[in-house]
């Protein structure tokens, strides 16, 4: 890959249009973050505000974080819950399902001023076993369909079997790198940078990589069960409570920069923003199963905030990596892929787990949508 695509500031804004704004979905939430009605979230889709709300109807929607009568950003707080969302600067007063239920004055409005015109924009959504996902093209394809059959069976695994969650909580982190940096993750790098997997000894157990041919990743893995390395004072926390080990680590990527995790006992989504050329912002959220004990509730608990995240155990040395990425890219020349190359033409559509070949469709899915040409191609 050029080293170019990966800090370049107008390829970003070219970025934006394409693909965040464009004919692709965008998990931003899963419906076990606002359990209640009125309860909400915001979040951002590059610079495009959201406000994800549960109505009284029990529906989830999602609309522009934007008051419909002169922009202003309506709801400030990262979550909550409202009865009503009400614009500070004029008075304007919305409904939990977004309709317009006053605005002071309005009998001196323009004459072609109508209430019923004026609620909330709603961004097209769907959900997937909670998984709550957006888009702001005007083709793009039905869910399931940009989702993928093969895709399913990984995800179901990881968000629980049904997606009947109970959020656990939040870390928050700005990476200094460019998305695409965050995302060209792959299953090569695991047992040669992070100490904890070799620690754990996971190295070498059962698994597979699959990707889709719209730029998803699908990783599962073995991980056997850590004894008596004397690295810990307290060993339960590596141990296996409510999974298997054979499936101890699932991992599904979806195009363009959603990363969701299902690592021993710990359920991971993380909800990523591209926040500019050089900074990834990145909500991990955690959480237990709504059918969980309280004793294994404590366990996710104690496993999430220590093993994943910004800065777990296992997963500490990723931050440092991402920058170095970023800034090692600024140098000219070529991003090299290696292992598990088994062709200089063709894309690869059968890899081994611990290849880094697997990024490759993700990376000429991108190439499509982006529109550019591969070297010789009319």
């Amino acid at each position: 890959m050029p080293k170019e695509v990966f800090g370049d500031e107008a390829l970003f804004e070219e970025e934006l249009k394409k693909i965040f704004y464009g004919d692709t979905w965008h998990a931003v939430g899963h419906a076990a973050e606002i359990p209640n009605v009125g309860d909400f979230k915001t979040f951002d889709l590059g610079r495009v505000p959201l406000l994800i709300a549960r109505g009284k109807d029990n529906q989830v929607r999602v609309f522009f974080n934007s008051c419909t009568h002169r922009g202003n950003q309506l709801e400030t707080s990262v979550s909550g819950n409202r009865k009503e969302f009400e614009c500070p600067y004029h008075r304007w007063l919305f409904s939990l399902d977004g309709t317009l239920a006053a605005c002071p004055g309005s009998k001196e409005f323009a004459p072609d001023f109508k209430q019923e015109h004026f609620g909330l924009v709603e961004v097209k959504t769907d959900q997937y076993l909670g998984l709550i996902l957006v888009t702001m093209g005007k083709n793009t394809p039905p869910l399931k369909e940009w989702l993928g059959e093969s895709a399913l069976p990984t995800l179901n695994a990881l968000l629980g079997g049904d997606g009947r969650l109970k959020l656990l909580g939040y870390q928050k982190v700005r990476y200094a790198s460019n998305w695409k940096g965050y995302n060209d993750n792959d299953g090569y790098h695991a047992p040669l940078l992070h100490t904890g997997f070799r620690l754990l000894n996971w190295q070498g157990g059962k698994g597979f990589q699959r990707m889709t041919p719209n730029g998803h990743v699908l990783f599962e893995a073995e991980l056997k069960p850590a004894t008596g390395n004397g690295f810990l004072k307290d060993p339960s926390l590596i141990e296996f409570k409510g999974s298997n080990p054979e499936r101890g680590s699932v991992i599904t990527q979806l195009f363009p920069m959603t990363v969701m995790t299902k690592h021993m006992d710990v359920i991971n989504l993380r909800f990523a923003i591209a926040r500019s050329h050089e900074v990834t912002e990145v909500h991990y959220a955690y959480f237990a199963h709504e059918d969980d004990s309280e004793e294994l509730v404590q366990h996710r608990i104690r496993q999430s905030s220590n093993l994943l995240g910004a800065c777990g155990m296992v997963s500490m040395e990723d931050a440092a990596i991402f920058q170095r990425i970023h800034i090692g890219n600024q140098t000219p020349g070529f991003a090299e892929f290696q292992k598990g190359v088994t062709s200089l033409t063709e894309i690869p559509t059968d890899v081994k787990q611990n290849d880094e070949t697997g990024n490759l469709p993700r990376w000429e899915h991108y190439r499509k949508v982006m529109g550019f040409k591969r070297e010789g191609e009319q």
